[in-house]
């Protein structure tokens, strides 16, 4: 019997085009009992609505299955795979390079929960205690990389580690890295010139008046409210910081793709 389909889940353009990262092993594999779409959707629909995992709906397969799917996939790095070649392939239909030269470097702190708190830091500028994501992003606003601190950790202390990753993900294509305040510093310019990235602090007006769009800086707050339409990434209810990242790794993928889609009927 057909399920009726809930809004989170995956089209069949988009499944045309995810299916080969998730394939682990054959859809016809003895050990399989459920669709690996229908798993798919059921982590679609945690990412998404984010409920929790004994909390499935009953007409999608078992919670523990979907857990214990999405594990191995995180564990494969299907998805992130999955956002770099759409990351590439955005950038060509935008009539950009495969690889970018700037990016955007933020963070956005996320409060903890009872399965977080035990790696949480308090943020006295936010005033809240949890988790930083610290994240590095194209002039598109399609994701690079990621990093979890606790929330106490600063932004400066992180550009090291982003650098280097952006660095491996681009084949060393950047040379610039937009970032606010936070970042200034000898020691953050220091760690992102030894990576060959030379960064720029974007700042704000002195005569602040009202609601001010910074160039640049407004791509990587787009990308937070793209995040922010995910509940489950609303706060940290992670207990590993390895699966925070996988989740915002997922919700990217989401909305890749169906831009991907998106684009390809409008080219067509």
């Amino acid at each position: 019997m057909t399920r009726k389909p809930y809004p989170t889940d995956v089209s069949d353009e988009e499944w045309a085009f995810v299916a080969p990262y998730l394939t682990l092993m054959t859809e016809a594999a003895p050990q399989r009992d459920h669709s690996l779409r229908e798993v798919f959707n059921g982590v679609r629909w945690i990412v998404r609505t984010g409920g929790a995992w004994r909390l499935m709906p009953h007409d999608l397969p078992p919670w523990h299955t979907v857990y214990q799917q999405t594990q191995r996939w995180l564990k494969a790095g299907v998805f992130e795979a999955m956002v770099q070649d759409l990351r590439e392939i955005l950038r060509i239909l935008a009539g950009r390079t495969e690889q970018p030269s700037a990016v955007i470097l933020d963070s956005r702190t996320l409060q903890s929960t009872v399965e977080s708190g035990h790696r949480a830091g308090y943020d006295g500028g936010k005033r809240k205690k949890g988790s930083k994501v610290h994240r590095a992003v194209d002039t598109l606003g399609h994701l690079l990389t990621l990093h979890v601190t606790p929330a106490n950790e600063q932004d400066r202390a992180q550009v090291a580690e982003l650098v280097q990753q952006v660095q491996q993900m681009t084949g060393e294509s950047v040379e610039v890295a937009f970032v606010d305040q936070g970042y200034t510093g000898a020691q953050a310019a220091a760690a992102a010139e030894a990576e060959g990235i030379r960064l720029e602090v974007v700042k704000l007006p002195e005569a602040k008046k009202g609601f001010v769009l910074l160039p640049r800086r407004w791509i990587v707050e787009r990308s937070f409210g793209w995040m922010s339409r995910f509940r489950r990434l609303a706060r940290d209810y992670q207990r590993l910081a390895e699966t925070l990242i996988g989740f915002h790794l997922i919700a990217f993928g989401i909305l890749m793709v169906k831009q991907f889609v998106s684009i390809g009927f409008k080219s067509a």
